[in-house]
């Protein structure tokens, strides 16, 4: 396929499948843990749009959806994809980016989605995280080196 690489997220959630997906695809909970992400029209073929912060927007296509299990939409030229599988004590959040071609802004935006999991599972628990920044930075320095270490 035209992606050359994956990543793959896995958290275990103490929540609801119901309660994650309203995090993924409701307004007022997405934003409290992406704030330039919206959905405009969630379904298959619908579409989000991206604040870029300097007044203009990208739109992104909503490439596969299933209520309460998938959603997928494209991220410039590369997929982000979220699975929600129901488990005994809550459920399995998947989050899996499919890029394209691996750039020096690709370990932002991994650490980016692995912070926005961790701002996510938070949320849930009632908890906040003092400082995204930080977390962040710790997390990116990590993804350098690892997508350095790539054949």
């Amino acid at each position: 396929d035209e992606f050359g690489t994956s990543v793959r997220f896995e958290r275990r959630l103490k929540h609801s499948v119901e309660k994650v997906w309203s995090y993924l695809t409701d307004n007022e909970k997405l934003t409290q843990w992406f704030s330039e992400l919206k959905v405009e029209d969630l379904r298959l073929g619908g579409r989000m749009t991206f604040d870029m912060q300097d007044g203009n927007f990208e739109e992104m296509e909503i490439t596969d959806y299933r209520e309460l299990s998938v959603l997928e939409y494209t991220w410039g030229e590369d997929r982000v994809r979220f699975e929600l599988y129901p488990e005994a004590e809550g459920c399995r959040l998947v989050l899996i980016e499919k890029i394209t071609k691996i750039t020096d802004h690709t370990p932002k935006d991994i650490a980016g989605w692995d912070v926005c999991l961790d701002v996510i599972e938070a949320l849930l628990e009632g908890r906040t995280m003092e400082s995204r920044k930080d977390v962040w930075s710790a997390k990116y320095e990590q993804y350098v080196q690892q997508f350095e270490a790539l054949p």
